[in-house]
């Protein structure tokens, strides 16, 4: 039932835990490997850096590092696809590019690799975002024996629940902390005199009120900024900020 993954969902605290009740929910309806990738830092003609993404999967390794790793994604059709729209799209589309003749030798490329690893059937939902360097999607890859006409016909009678549970998904996971692309993570001084100064303190507010000196503040600025991979406070703010990580809850 949709209400008992709903309940569960929205109780997740963490991503592991809402990634593990989406995985298993769709299994439940044949998408036993699955790719989600979200980017708050893509730009007019590129999704950006994929240090600064945040990609869930339980896709086979071995893809993964093909696909992700050496940089097939940017071939992808679907990926193509997803970029450019919203909402829900067959895999069939790539057969029917390659009957209009719209296929480049790139996307047969990536379409080599997909074939060779079974990622051959299922549906790519692309989700709606508010800003325009924001871009989330997920790709569905049916199990072993499941045609696309079969993940065609399940969509028909089940796509409306299917696309909501992945949009129930995509809207908790970016409200949740992450550390994707760091070095390490933030300690909680870190974490503390970076919102200090996000909240417009100065180095000098900042060691008044946590009871430091400048020089400490300032060294765990440094620190931050080399946890984060950035070169300027302003951009520690902005990564940290991103990823959901101030004003957390000790647990």
């Amino acid at each position: 039932m949709i209400d008992s993954y709903l309940h569960q969902m929205t109780d997740a605290n963490t991503i592991e835990a809402a990634w593990d009740v989406h995985t298993a929910k769709m299994n439940e309806y044949g998408f036993d490997r699955l790719l989600y990738a979200y980017t708050r830092f893509g730009t007019g003609s590129s999704l950006g850096d994929l240090q600064d993404a945040l990609i869930l999967t339980n896709q086979d390794p071995a893809y993964v590092d093909e696909f992700i790793g050496q940089g097939m994604y940017s071939k992808g059709p679907m990926v193509a696809w997803a970029s450019e729209n919203t909402g829900s799209c067959s895999w069939n589309m790539i057969r029917e590019q390659i009957a209009a003749g719209q296929v480049t030798p790139d996307m047969m490329e990536a379409m080599a690799l997909n074939q060779r690893m079974n990622v051959v059937a299922g549906y790519t939902i692309s989700f709606h975002e508010v800003s325009l360097r924001a871009k989330g999607a997920i790709g569905l890859c049916a199990r072993d024996g499941m045609t696309q006409a079969d993940v065609d016909d399940l969509w028909a009678e089940s796509g409306s629940e299917i696309e909501l549970a992945n949009k129930i998904l995509h809207l908790k996971v970016v409200q949740l902390p992450h550390t994707t692309g760091q070095r390490r993570q933030l300690t909680a001084r870190q974490r503390e005199v970076l919102e200090w100064v996000a909240d417009g303190k100065t180095i000098q507010d900042t060691a008044t009120i946590m009871g430091l000196n400048p020089a400490t503040v300032e060294k765990h600025l440094r620190l931050a900024r080399e946890s984060l991979d950035v070169d300027t406070t302003a951009q520690a703010i902005l990564k940290a900020s991103s990823q959901n990580q101030f004003f957390l809850i000790e647990r």
